[in-house]
């Protein structure tokens, strides 16, 4: 592709990938990102509490996909033009190490975001690319010769032969109105990676307490997940919360976040074995007092809660407990029930399910199919991942796809 120009709409992570990786391999193109904001890659310079969590260790990509709640098949094949080790290697050929820590996630060895900033920054300086601060783009306009004309927010018109959008996810429709109309109808974005709020909660007190193994629900619907569960002073979070609400997304948002949640604080027994589990320790510990001895392993004020809300007195012993309680304890511990009445953004990390319907796009090139030359990367696109590296995986991976074809 000779002296041609490639417009980028978008300085974030899969603007920046896609951007370098089309510069790299069509020299002879004249690469330029355009960005809204002042700065560029805000989202990786905020992610995973300032540290970046670039991917995750998770190098067989029949698992690698599980770990989407949208885009599980069209990442199947992307992922093999460019997967958690292809990642892994771009970065280290840049001088970037990277570290796996007990959890699989993945962070520079320099534990700071702006490593993976310079990386990059440093990448696009040397491949020539041309980066435009504080220019939004209002309008996209194919040209009947060929071509794309951005209208961009100063009021600039731009010509571009070929334009990636990486804009990143929008949280409505109508900010999507700028883009040409696509072979697919748009998918309504709505918000994924929340915590829950719960204001009535009666372990609002308890804030900071977490349980390192909990089946959470959403009941009346099929939707459940299990991990570790952290109590806030607004409700519940932590990775299984976060799942949840990403496997949930749609089905909460028609909700209007106003659900029952239901918890299982020991999920790896029924409540047939959880009694049985019981009445065995209160053989053994007869004497001991129901509150001070936890025989399935809870934080103790949570057990203690558990027990005074079943009705249990401090003084009660195990070998005097009632039915009653017993069974309003056993309950409490496998099916707790809370009512949720909102949600609230997960730290700064804003993710949204919804957008570019993927099969609007050849699953090759990530290329329109209505709009030749107009390609996608990014959270743009309808594909989220969980917490834990997988949505800046599927940015390097979408940007790297549509930036190895966009001068083709």
């Amino acid at each position: 592709m000779s002296s041609s120009t490639i417009a980028v709409i978008g300085g974030g992570a899969a603007g920046f990938f896609g951007a370098i990786t089309a510069a790299e391999n069509f020299p002879n193109a004249r690469v330029t990102i355009y960005e809204k904001n002042r700065t560029v890659l805000n989202k990786v310079r905020i992610s995973g509490g300032g540290r970046c969590n670039v991917t995750h260790a998770c190098f067989d990509n029949r698992q690698l996909v599980k770990h989407y709640p949208r885009g599980e098949k069209p990442l199947r094949s992307l992922f093999t033009f460019f997967d958690a080790d292809a990642t892994i290697r771009w970065f280290e050929q840049r001088g970037v190490r990277l570290k796996t820590e007990a959890d699989g996630r993945m962070f520079p060895e320099t534990n700071t975001s702006e490593t993976i900033i310079d990386c990059l920054l440093t990448a696009a300086r040397r491949a020539a690319i041309q980066i435009q601060t504080s220019s939004g783009v209002s309008s996209l306009i194919p040209k009947e010769t060929g071509g794309w004309r951005l209208g961009l927010l100063t009021g600039e018109v731009v010509n571009a032969d070929r334009v990636l959008v990486a804009t990143g996810g929008y949280p409505q429709l109508p900010s999507y109105n700028w883009l040409p109309v696509q072979a697919e109808p748009l998918l309504s974005p709505v918000p994924s990676l929340f915590t829950f709020n719960a204001p009535d909660s009666p372990l609002l007190s308890m804030a900071g307490v977490s349980v390192q193994d909990a089946g959470v629900s959403v009941a009346g619907t099929k939707q459940e997940q299990r991990g570790p569960l952290l109590l806030t002073h607004w409700g519940f979070s932590g990775p299984a919360i976060l799942r949840l609400s990403a496997w949930a997304a749609r089905v909460l948002a028609k909700t209007d976040y106003q659900f029952t949640l239901r918890v299982n604080w020991v999920p790896t027994l029924n409540e047939a074995q959880l009694r049985n589990a019981l009445q065995d320790f209160r053989q053994h510990n007869g004497r001991k007092q129901v509150t001070s001895q936890n025989p399935v392993g809870l934080p103790s004020r949570l057990w203690q809660n558990f027990a005074e809300v079943a009705g249990i007195s401090g003084e009660q012993r195990w070998a005097d407990l009632p039915a009653k309680p017993l069974n309003r304890l056993i309950e409490r511990l496998t099916n707790s029930q809370f009512q949720v009445t909102g949600k609230s953004t997960f730290k700064d990390e804003f993710v949204t399910c919804g957008g570019i319907n993927l099969g609007s796009l050849d699953p090759q090139t990530l290329e329109s199919r209505a709009q030749p030359g107009l390609f996608f990367a990014g959270e743009v696109l309808d594909v989220d991942g969980i917490t834990g590296g997988f949505n800046f995986q599927s940015a390097w991976t979408t940007g790297y796809v549509a930036g190895t074809n966009i001068g083709r």
